[in-house]
Parts: C-alpha cells; structure tokens; sequence
C-alpha cells in the first residue's frame, strides 16, 4: 500500500472508531499491524465483533461492497468472534455499514428475543 493509500485508511479506520463511539459510546480504537496472515480486522474494542474499514472513491462497488464484507466475515472467523461488518467511507465522509445476508442473520438472530 503506497504512503497516500495507507495514510487515508488510517484516517478511515480512526473516523470509524469515532463514529462508533459517537452512536454507541463504546471505546474502541484502530488495530495495528493491517495485513496479517490472521487479520481480525480494523477495530479494536467493540465486544464479539470484528469491524473491516474501507474508504473508497473508485471501485466502490467490486471492493467495498464485494470483496470486504467476505474479508471481515474471514476476519470474524480468525478472531472466533459472532459478528462481522464493513465500515464503508465514501467520498464527502458518508459512511454506510455492509453485511453479507448471512452477517445480517445473524445479527437479527443474535438481536430477536
């Protein structure tokens, strides 16, 4: 990853963290060490559950929405955690939350009395 690259995924990963302090007031803080053989993901601190960070402004689609949810459920797995999701900067700071179906199951299983 080339310095620009690197430098705006760890802003990413740090507007995350605090996006998600800000909704949940859980204090959770960005993982080092992105690409490890046994990644478990971006975000450190959120219980049970790994959290996959992407700031895209081309390939949003085949990347963010794609590939990186299945990465975040491997991460789920290495991390022997119940919940995965991908956190998703798009150009201007808009933030959405990808889940594969069976991300959304079991967070609407895990969810329902």
């Amino acid at each position: 990853m080339t310095g620009a690259s690197k430098r705006k995924g760890d802003r990413a990963e740090l507007e995350a963290a605090a996006l998600i302090y800000n909704l949940l007031g859980i204090n959770c803080q960005r993982k080092l060490g992105a690409g490890r053989r046994e990644d478990t993901g971006d975000i450190h601190g959120i219980p049970d559950t790994v959290i996959q960070v992407c700031s895209r402004n081309t390939d949003i689609v085949s990347v963010g929405v794609v590939n990186k949810p299945l990465e975040a459920g491997q991460q789920a797995r290495n991390a022997n955690v119940t919940h995965a999701a991908t956190f998703l900067r798009i150009r201007g700071g808009i933030w959405r939350v990808i889940l594969t179906p069976d991300q959304w199951a079991t967070l609407w299983r895990e969810a329902t009395p």
